[in-house]
């Protein structure tokens, strides 16, 4: 008999469960119906069907492929219920708590991830069981994969199965058909929209006689009735667009194992304490029925006695390995696993405080050769400085063997075995950094990068709050003066952010062309209105207005309310994120400051230094080309950066044709827009619509550039077949950047995949040698005992807090640091500036 996993729709079912069982709360008033849902249903599936494996997949956050094309094309998903979605992430604590891998993944959809686990599961010969409200889930059924769709009728919950031949029964087409007709009829629930004006029941009709809606509009003529013939005819593309909406990936580059996923004991102590907590007094049942089988946990020392502390604190400085964790819970607690594989727990209690215990942790640190954990940079606030070789920080060893993960954080909630985690996790992540050559990258640039965006936080940056608030005062009264204007010219008052009154003011009462109109009204994204806003001055008016309110919102408002007592924004810095190695920037992203705008890059005007300090600003010239040139090897654009010539005036006339003296403004501005679109992989279409250009032209252009430059054109096509054969690409310094999208089924998600092939290497060098800079910089400032510090990393750009008396050193520092971080076969440049405040240095 074979075996069998269990996948459950952990989106779907909850929100099924949501909105069929009546509204709980426990003691703190957090809403769990969705919860108790959820679990009711697992717990009945598995007792029916008994099986060896289970895991549960769930969206990500960040919008999926297919929420991209459905949003850019027709709107914005309905958002989820408060009530449900402050559900969801306990629920995914309480399945970890029951040892139950939850399958996420950034770019793919929960489908996405079932339906690669089922077939992966089919072609091992293990029977799957997909648990799922999604009908598109049906596409994947056959004779060795079973949908099971729970559905709640008069208050009871029944649920239909459907194997291959049930999918025929009930919908008149098999299980891979069950794609046409979602392409056809649409789907509201999952916002796929169809073809307006065809039903189910035409939809199933067409597609029993024609097979595929490729095959019904070769034979468009035929089709009865000529309504279903003129919609077909006319709306062709959402037919398109639906089935791309509707198809499923079965070729997620899913790392899950059979013996990850394997059912053991649910009925942890962890599990319990959640269910106690949420109040379900129903399923208590379950974990005192389980509690004779269940497994012992590893003993934990518990260690409260002073001379016991001691004695464990000098035994463990002569270890070669430990893993430690802290928390707190009515104060501090210090969980320490040494090789032995020993736990201990040791408290904040009696001589024991919580000084004791942290200086007590700096001097193991010292000693021990490789001490791991989780988030260094947020231990550092209790055991900083610390010896930064000795520590090894496992979930930035985890982002590096795989980027695309959205979350790296400890999945380990019985705290005092946390340290036990880390320290069964360590040998794997150094051998696969090992492995996959990133030890040094690991070793040289992200651990020491720890150190410096821990200080970097620490010191924050300088706000003239009252220059801020009459920065807010300026954007009110451009913002009242604009809306004016608007409806001056519209003839009526109406309100500016309500999309829908908008599109009836532009299409409707002023008749202006080009307008999308979809079921909520007309579209007023910002694509639309740059097209029309040429013409039409309300139109550059309203696009202006959107600018000041987020202006205000984001900036005047926002940063208002980040300002510490100390009179400083102290932004954190985040490794774990961007899948190129970028930095970025949260709680405020200072990284996205408006630079396109006057007004935007007023803001800047607010940052100051400290008392007798300057800002010195330096900013990396070009570096992604100069990246480019050094890694495809390109002799032209080499020696053109080695002579120092104007890249852009040259490429300008390579392409077009004329003296380099003769090369106009206009063509000087294309020129430099195709060679820093050739770093980001950029389309003949993507190039089109930023000079506003027809595509001809652009290809035209993308061409001449190749010509001009045929090293750059070999190497990305280079970069592209070894993404197709190996599965990743590699900066310079070995970071790794898997594209699973050139294997998807999707052109769409290929064509995506093509351009990350080609731009992740060369962005993700640049990012590379930003850190070795930063560090480099970070570092000599401490050695020299210098008071002037790096504040602010933006991209290509360092922003350092320097004394009066020390800006020429500092000066000399960062460009030392900066040009001789890494060694190109192009000179690395950069522009460095002096200011009283960040605009002027900018």
């Amino acid at each position: 008999m074979s075996e069998k996993i269990v996948l459950i729709d952990g989106h779907s079912i909850i929100n099924r469960a949501f909105y069929g069982v009546p509204d709980l709360t426990n003691a703190e008033g957090l809403h769990t119906n969705g919860i108790y849902g959820f679990l009711n249903i697992m717990f009945r599936i598995l007792d029916e069907e008994k099986p060896e494996y289970l895991a549960v997949a769930f969206d990500l956050k960040a919008p999926t492929f297919r929420h991209k094309m459905y949003d850019a094309y027709k709107g914005t998903r309905k958002p989820m219920p408060e009530e449900l979605r402050e559900q969801v992430p306990v629920l995914k604590e309480l399945l970890t708590a029951m040892g139950i891998p939850l399958l996420m993944m950034e770019g793919y959809e929960a489908d996405d991830l079932l339906g690669t686990a089922a077939k992966k599961s089919e072609e091992a010969g293990v029977d799957a069981v997909i648990v799922s409200g999604d009908r598109d889930l049906l596409q994947l059924a056959t004779e060795k994969i079973m949908i099971r769709m729970p559905k709640t009728k008069r208050g009871v919950t029944e649920i239909e199965n459907y194997h291959a031949q049930d999918v025929k029964d009930a919908y008149q087409v098999t299980p891979s058909q069950i794609i046409e007709l979602k392409a056809l009829m649409g789907d509201a629930s999952d916002n796929i929209p169809g073809v307006p004006g065809i039903g189910e029941k035409t939809a199933t009709n067409l597609i029993a006689a024609y097979g595929t809606i490729e095959n019904a509009y070769a034979h468009v003529e035929e089709i009865k009735p000529n309504r279903a013939k003129e919609a077909l005819k006319n709306h062709y593309d959402m037919a398109e667009m639906s089935k791309e909406l509707a198809t499923i990936c079965l070729e997620a580059p899913l790392t899950l194992s059979f013996e990850d996923a394997r059912l053991t004991n649910l009925y942890t102590t962890e599990a319990y304490e959640w269910c106690r907590k949420l109040n379900f007094k129903k399923l208590l049942g379950r974990f005192e029925e389980a509690e004779a089988g269940k497994p012992a946990e590893p003993e934990v020392t518990m260690v409260t006695d002073f001379a016991e502390a001691e004695n464990l604190f000098s035994r463990l400085k002569n270890q070669k390995q430990i893993a430690f964790e802290l928390y707190y819970e009515e104060g501090l607690h210090v969980s320490l696993t040494d090789s032995e594989q020993e736990v201990f727990c040791v408290s904040e209690e009696g001589f024991l405080t919580e000084q004791y215990l942290l200086d007590k942790l700096r001097e193991i640190i010292e000693e021990v050769p490789l001490c791991g954990a989780s988030d260094v940079k947020k231990l550092l606030a209790f055991v900083h400085p610390v010896c930064r070789e000795h520590l090894f920080d496992i979930e930035i060893a985890a982002y590096l063997i795989n980027p695309l993960m959205s979350s790296y954080e400890h999945e380990d909630l019985k705290k005092p075995y946390a340290a036990l985690t880390t320290f069964k996790k360590m040998p794997e992540l150094l051998k696969k950094l090992d492995d996959m050559g990133m030890r040094k990258l690991f070793d040289e640039i992200e651990m020491p990068l720890v150190f410096t965006l821990y200080d970097m936080e620490q010191a924050g940056i300088r706000v003239n709050g009252e220059e801020l608030r009459e920065y807010g005062e300026a954007l009110v009264g451009r913002i009242e003066e604009l809306e004016k204007k608007i409806h001056e010219a519209a003839g009526e008052v109406f309100n500016i952010n309500s999309p829908k009154q908008l599109g009836v003011i532009l299409f409707e009462k002023m008749g202006m062309k080009g307008g999308k109109k979809t079921k909520t009204g007309y579209s007023t994204s910002a694509d639309i209105l740059e097209k029309l806003a040429g013409d039409q001055p309300i139109v550059r008016d309203i696009l202006e207005y959107r600018q000041m309110t987020k202006l205000k919102s984001t900036y005047a408002d926002g940063l208002a309310g980040c300002i510490a007592k100390d009179g400083r924004i102290h932004s954190k810095f985040n490794q774990t994120i961007t899948a190129t190695g970028r930095i970025s920037s949260t709680e405020p992203n200072l990284q996205n400051i408006p630079v396109r705008m006057e007004l935007g890059r007023l803001i800047r005007k607010v940052f100051i230094p400290a008392e007798d300090c300057i800002f010195l600003d330096a900013d990396y010239s070009q570096i992604e080309l100069r990246v480019l040139a050094h890694m495809s090897g390109d002799e032209k654009l080499i020696e053109a950066y080695q002579q120092a010539e104007d890249i852009h005036r040259l490429t300008a006339s390579q392409v077009f044709h004329v003296p380099i003296d003769e090369v106009t403004p206009q063509q000087r501005r294309n020129a430099k827009a195709v060679n820093f679109g050739i770093v980001y992989g950029i389309s003949s279409f993507g190039l089109s619509q930023d000079l506003s250009i027809s595509t001809k032209e652009a290809k035209e252009y993308i061409e001449r550039y190749f010509e001009t430059y045929p090293g750059i054109k070999s190497y990305l096509d280079g970069l592209v077949e070894h993404a197709k054969e190996e599965g990743y690409v590699t900066t310079m310094y070995g970071r790794r950047r898997p594209v699973p999208e050139l294997k998807s089924s999707n052109f769409m998600q290929r064509s995506f995949g093509e351009r990350v092939a080609m731009n992740s290497p060369i962005q993700g060098t640049a990012a590379d040698i930003i850190k070795i800079a930063m560090n480099r910089v970070h570092d000599r400032l401490r050695e020299e005992k210098m008071k002037s510090r790096l504040i602010l990393q933006v991209h290509d750009e360092l922003l350092v807090e320097a004394k009066l008396s020390e800006a020429d050193r500092v000066e000399e520092i960062l460009r030392e640091e900066m040009q001789q971080a890494a060694s190109l076969r192009v000179p690395l440049e950069i522009d460095l500036h002096r200011g009283k405040n960040w605009y002027e240095a900018k």
